[in-house]
């Protein structure tokens, strides 16, 4: 090995492991599903997470979020032109940008997602919500099945649906936290059928049997997706299935654990002991099978965009990544 790539394997060692930190801080959850992932692919994984956070944080947390938008728009320019500013996240994210063909609308979408937040929207139907989550996690689901190779319709549909139902399982989680912060992310008809007001609610947040009923609902709509997703894990390498499925069972346990503590998510935050992680790792492992023969299904007409942008013919060689 000549200097210039032992110096360029360095490089990319040290901006691995900023990337690393960010996963670690971030998120416990992807953090404990992706140690079940093969390095060669929770390398790219944690690249992706590494920028979907300083995203976040950008938007979320500064004076001007169009001006931060704006900012991060031409960081993905500079990405995707191969020409990343000095940054070990974008330096990182480049590498898996090219290596695995990532469609830009992916990350562009994203972005979306991240204003939409900053903006305050409010979500007035189901499908509204939809819409609101293909963008904030709907996109990360299609992005990790892009870099495990698996590019067909089918299997984006059911990647997007397991984003989704992550997303969904967040909003029921963090209700209470989220008005405190005078968001919400219920869908406004349902609130109007259990006649609750909305700005009475967010400028005094309090658990009731009404709203219990509307976690509820959306708890059962992201059972349903989380069934959905089982045969798109399927597709994807065997190295590759107990990581995601430890994913899917860990934030499905979130929601579960609600659901038999009461559905209060106003007083209280719902967390996944260390210990049940560690069961739903080991289940995680043995899950791993080749697909059935499950009738496809389409994808949500609000995550479509997603697959469409996503889906190709060939198949992505593995990615490697020094550890």
């Amino acid at each position: 090995m000549d200097r210039l790539t032992l110096e360029s394997v360095m490089d990319y060692r040290v901006d691995m492991r900023h990337c690393r930190h960010l996963l670690c801080g971030g998120s416990k959850s992807f953090y404990a599903a992706s140690l079940l992932l093969p390095g060669f692919y929770r390398a790219p994984a944690t690249a992706l997470y590494a920028f979907c956070r300083i995203a976040d944080d950008a938007i979320d947390e500064g004076n001007d979020p169009q001006r931060a938008l704006d900012m991060l728009n031409r960081r993905l320019d500079q990405i995707y032109a191969g020409r990343p500013e000095n940054d070990p996240v974008d330096r990182a994210l480049t590498g898996v940008v090219e290596r695995f063909d990532v469609p830009d609308t992916l990350p562009r979408a994203l972005l979306e997602g991240f204003q939409w937040d900053r903006e305050g929207r409010r979500y007035e139907t189901l499908s509204d919500v939809y819409r609101y989550s293909a963008r904030v996690a709907g996109t990360v689901g299609v992005m990790m099945a892009v870099l495990m190779g698996v590019r067909n319709a089918e299997a984006l549909a059911r990647a997007s649906d397991l984003g989704v139902a992550m997303q969904l399982t967040n909003i029921a989680r963090d209700v209470g936290e989220d008005a405190r912060a005078g968001r919400l992310y219920l869908p406004l008809a349902w609130l109007e059928q259990e006649r609750i007001d909305v700005d009475d609610f967010l400028a005094a947040p309090r658990f009731n049997e009404a709203l219990g009923k509307v976690i509820h609902r959306l708890l059962d709509d992201a059972e349903t997706l989380y069934d959905r997703s089982v045969s798109g894990i399927q597709q994807l390498p065997r190295s590759c299935q107990p990581g995601i499925f430890a994913a899917r069972s860990i934030y499905r346990e979130i929601g579960r654990q609600l659901l038999r503590s009461g559905l209060d998510s106003i007083n209280t935050r719902t967390v996944v002991s260390t210990g049940r992680k560690v069961a739903l790792l080991s289940e995680a492992i043995a899950r791993v099978r080749k697909p059935g023969d499950e009738t496809p299904v389409p994808p949500l007409e609000e995550t479509r965009f997603l697959v469409e942008a996503a889906e190709r013919v060939e198949t992505i060689t593995p990615f490697f990544a020094a550890s």
